[in-house]
This record gives structure tokens, sequence and C-alpha cells, in this order.
């Protein structure tokens, strides 16, 4: 049976500890009570890689003892948080989900782990990906495969899914990943959680253990929160976005904007391109948009110039970086990555590409960059599905990937323009969670998470679930 603790949320759980009012308990039931989840339901999923059991124990223990002095805590103190193994903690395995790479062990702690350290928070577990975080589904050569609680023979996305279906399952209130094509919300709308990904610079990245950062994953990637609710993505952004030395990038952004005048407009992208949507998920963005209305938006329909180009230009700046990096990465991945890889090839939506190729991959997305802001200025948000398809069935990403690349076209040019966008769940029909995503201006995260909230408000409490069984 399921702790009540399991539900809670990372705010609401820091609340308890340092008040004590809602309920008598210390962070030490607290990290028990989410490693016992973790024993009773991740054989089912294996989500969790490793747990860090005996150093999140010491850690509660200081909490409770910090307290019962009179202590000043941090805003998070006592509140376990899972990591995706493709981010450094301090004496733990960085494996990036590759067999060769297992033995890695971080000497330091990357940025954002080490700002929630100081605001209390305990990394308590390590979370599973794909190899090397380059497919769109987690299954690692290190740890195999990852299953979704709500339906095992389908994919939980990826490659955060170790932290999606950790959150999905009350394994964990709070996790970190990383997006450099949707890793942080292809996951979140498979699994029926939430998350935002910062703006490029918004957080500090710093890694002792990372293989080499090529100019496409330096412009593309971005660390950031998953949780279960909006509050605990806004408290950990909030955290996660101090200084740090090691990251020459980091931008020094306020994070609350000036105010916008009343009401913002939301530009609803319903089916973009016109080129097909699964009815399932257009559901779930119909719902969104009607919420948003109902909280006082003013909902447009209306998309985003170029959409196709700028997912495009996406794709060429990670090839024109990959096609030099993959015969290194090839003879250490698994057999996953590599047909997953191979099959993208096959498709043709890798193509070989020279220096000058290159360069004027970059020339136009500046381009895109600019025509994409011109529409911001004009529509604050943007209210799009992640993936236009459903979970699909494991292993489609390689049977059938061009149908789901074109079925994110609305994801890659976040990635692509270093912009800031949300994920939310919205509800689930016919057994599966449904999800949204808003895309906004740069270093406008508020504008995001309080649509986020809104939506959150009138949507149905869909997660922590117990997974459904494997045949």
């Amino acid at each position: 049976m399921m702790d009540d603790l399991n539900s809670r949320g990372a705010v609401e759980l820091a609340a308890m500890i340092a008040t004590r009012e809602v309920r008598a308990v210390r962070a030490a039931d607290v990290i028990d009570a989410y490693l016992a989840r973790i024993e009773a339901v991740n054989p089912a999923v294996n989500a969790i890689t490793t747990t860090l059991a005996d150093s999140a124990r010491s850690a509660a223990a200081e909490v409770d003892r910090a307290l019962s002095a009179g202590e000043k805590l941090g805003p998070l103190a006592g509140v376990p948080f899972t990591v995706k193994e493709n981010i450094d903690v301090a004496c733990s395995s960085t494996t990036w989900g590759v067999a060769a790479m297992a033995g890695q062990i971080a000497s330091t702690d990357a940025p954002l782990v080490a700002r929630l350290r100081e605001a209390g928070a305990i990394p308590f577990a390590r979370t599973n990906m794909p190899d090397f975080a380059f497919r769109w589904d987690t299954e690692s050569s290190v740890a195999g495969r990852t299953y979704n609680p709500w339906d095992p023979t389908l994919t939980p996305g990826g490659s955060s899914g170790g932290d999606a279906v950790a959150l999905a399952t009350g394994m964990t209130p709070l996790g970190i990943g990383n997006d450099l094509g949707g890793s942080l919300r292809v996951p979140s709308q498979m699994c029926g959680t939430a998350a935002i990904r910062p703006s490029r610079g918004r957080v500090a990245d710093a890694q002792v253990t990372a293989p080499p950062q090529s100019l496409a994953i330096q412009n593309t990637n971005t660390h950031g929160p998953m949780a279960r609710r909006v509050a605990d993505l806004r408290a950990a952004l909030r955290i996660m976005s101090a200084p740090d030395a090691r990251d020459p990038r980091w931008v020094p952004a306020p994070l609350t904007g000036p105010t916008l005048a009343s009401p913002i407009r939301i530009a609803v992208v319903r089916n973009p391109l016109g080129a097909g949507i699964d009815s399932h998920v257009a559901a779930g963005v119909s719902r969104a948009a009607d919420w948003l209305s109902n909280a006082g938006y003013e909902v447009v329909d209306a998309e985003p110039p170029m959409i196709d180009e700028t997912r495009q230009a996406w794709v060429d700046a990670i090839w024109s970086d990959m096609q030099v990096l993959w015969p290194q990465i090839k003879v250490v991945s698994g057999t996953g990555m590599v047909s997953f890889v191979e099959a993208v090839i096959a498709s043709g939506l890798f193509k070989p590409m020279d220096q000058a190729e290159g360069l004027e991959t970059w020339i136009a997305i500046h381009k895109l960059g600019g025509a994409w802001s011109e529409f911001l200025a004009a529509h604050p948000i943007i209210l799009s599905p992640i993936s236009c398809e459903r979970p699909w069935t494991i292993n489609d990403d390689i049977k059938r990937v061009t149908e789901i690349s074109h079925s994110m076209r609305m994801v890659g040019p976040v990635n692509i323009l270093g912009l800031p966008s949300a994920a939310v769940p919205v509800g689930a029909d016919e057994g599966l969670p449904q999800g949204v995503q808003l895309i906004g201006r740069k270093f406008r995260e508020d504008l995001l998470l309080d649509a986020a909230q809104a939506i959150e408000d009138r949507a149905p409490v869909l997660t922590p679930i117990d997974p459904k069984g494997r045949e």
C-alpha cells in the first residue's frame, strides 16, 4: 500500500517537515517512505537504477537534528529527489546509460544538484535513461528497459523516462533531468507528469564526467526539474537558477519579468502544419485551451512561423556534430541506441553535411529565431501538443522513425531556439494520460508556470498510480 507521503508534492513535504503542523513527520520518515515505495514498485517499472540510501538517511537525520536544535532550514529541507544518470552526483556513478561508463564516479555535484543540496533537498536515487540520452524512449545498455506504468507495452518516453516513471508511481516527489530534444517534455506527456525546460542559460551546467560538449549540445540541451505539481517546478527552478562559476554561459536573468497587459494572449496550435494529430492528443490540447480561456487568457488559434524549417534546423544542427562523433559513440552504445540512430540515418532525416552546410544551418537558426521572437511578442505563450502521437508501442521509435520524428514537430524548435517550455498533464482518456506544452519568450518561465498552474487547478489529479503489471 502506498504511504500518504508518497502522494505529497515537494513543497508540501518541505512544509510538513519544517512546521509539523499537518502531520508529525520527520525527514527520516519521508526518506524511508520513498525508499520503501521503490522497493515495492520499481521491480515492475525499472525506473530507479540505484538508491543512495545510506547517504540519504544520514542527510535526513541531519535535517531532523537541525530542526530540533532550532536551526534555520533551507526551503526544501528533507525533500528527496531523484537524478538522471547523466547528471553528476558526488560519489555516485554518472553512467550516461552506457555500460562502458558505468564506473565513472563523480567527484563533485553538478551545479543544480549542489544548489538543491544547499536548499536542504536530498538526492536519494538515480534514474534510468537511454544510451547517451539519445532516444525518445528509455532503454539503457546498463540497466535495461523502463516501462510505462499506465501500460507496459507502451513507451514511457525519453530520455528522462526514469524520472517521469518514478514520479508517476510515487517513488519520488521531485526529479531532475535534461532536454536536448524533448527529453523532459516527452516522458511527461507519456506518464502524466509535469516538467519545465528552462531557457538556454537559465540553469548552470557543468559536469566532471560528461563526454565532449559539441556546439549543438551547448546550444540545445538544458537541465530542468520534473514533478507532479507545478508549485514544485517553480520552487525547484528558483533554486536551480543560481550562478555557478563553472558555467560561463549562465545568464543572470530575473526569475520574474515585467507584468504584461491583461488578458495575455495564448496562441493555440491544434494541428501543427495541418499535418495530422492523434485525436487523443488533440482532445487534450482543446481541453487545456478551454481551461485557459476560463482562467482569463485570450486564447486564439495561431501558429508560429516556419515550424517545419525550424524543426529541420534542429535536426541538421544535431547531425552536423553527431556525424563526427557517431563513429566513436557507436562502439560503446547498446543495440537499442545503434538501431535507433541507424534507422534515423536510413530514413533520410539525418543527411551528410559538410562544414559550409553546417554554417548555413546556424545562419538559418538566427533568422528563424527572429521570426519566432516576433510571433511571441504578439503571443507571449504558445499552447501546443508535445508529441502529436499518444504513447506508442515500445520500439516504434525505431520501426516508425519517420512518423515518430514528424510527430515531434513542435518539440525541436524549442531546443534550437533556446526557448522555455513547460509540460503539464491535462487528464486521461482511454486509460492513457494526456499532456500539453506551453512555449514562451526567453526567460519568461514565470508566464509559463502561471499558465500551467491555471491548467493544473482545473485538471484531474492523475498521479501517483500503481503500475500495471507486465504479462
